[in-house]
């Protein structure tokens, strides 16, 4: 019977975890975007202008890739930050049916606020954490990754 409401603990504290890191990454994401609507960025935007930043010349198919969205959604993300001024399409010097895309003064202005909002976040996250306690969760999360990501 012990053993059995061991288990049972277990699995309601596993659940629990998990809820927690759903709640803390939907409060983060929430934050960030809220910090950034006085730039007229979102986050997937910034996502978006770091993938450009990193590889630049990328394709749209690319670019969705990189940041975990569909070519339909990556498109309508690079006609708004087109529009706002932080990139600037072209074609591919090898393929001119593919459109590329590159930073603009502006978008690496926008990137370099977006770092300041995203560090200032994170230093509030993790405000009263002990440096043994972040190393200890990381690598608890990083092991629950590699369960999950397993092929």
């Amino acid at each position: 019977m012990c053993e059995l409401t061991e288990k049972t603990e277990l699995e309601a504290s596993r659940r629990q975890i998990a809820r927690l890191m759903k709640r803390l990454m939907l409060h983060f994401r929430t934050e960030i975007d809220e910090q950034l609507r006085p730039f007229g960025a979102t986050k997937a935007q910034i996502q978006l202008l770091w993938a450009i930043r990193s590889a630049p010349g990328s394709s749209g198919a690319h670019l969705a890739r990189a940041c975990e969205v569909t070519p339909q959604t990556m498109q309508a993300l690079i006609q708004k930050t087109e529009e706002s001024g932080w990139i600037v399409r072209g074609k591919d010097s090898v393929n001119d049916r593919i459109v590329t895309a590159s930073l603009t003064a502006a978008g690496e202005e926008l990137l370099v606020t977006a770092d300041r909002v995203i560090k200032g976040i994170e230093a509030q996250l993790w405000q009263g954490v002990s440096p043994e306690a972040i190393e200890t969760l990381s690598s608890v999360l990083e092991q629950c990754l590699a369960n999950v990501t397993a092929t």
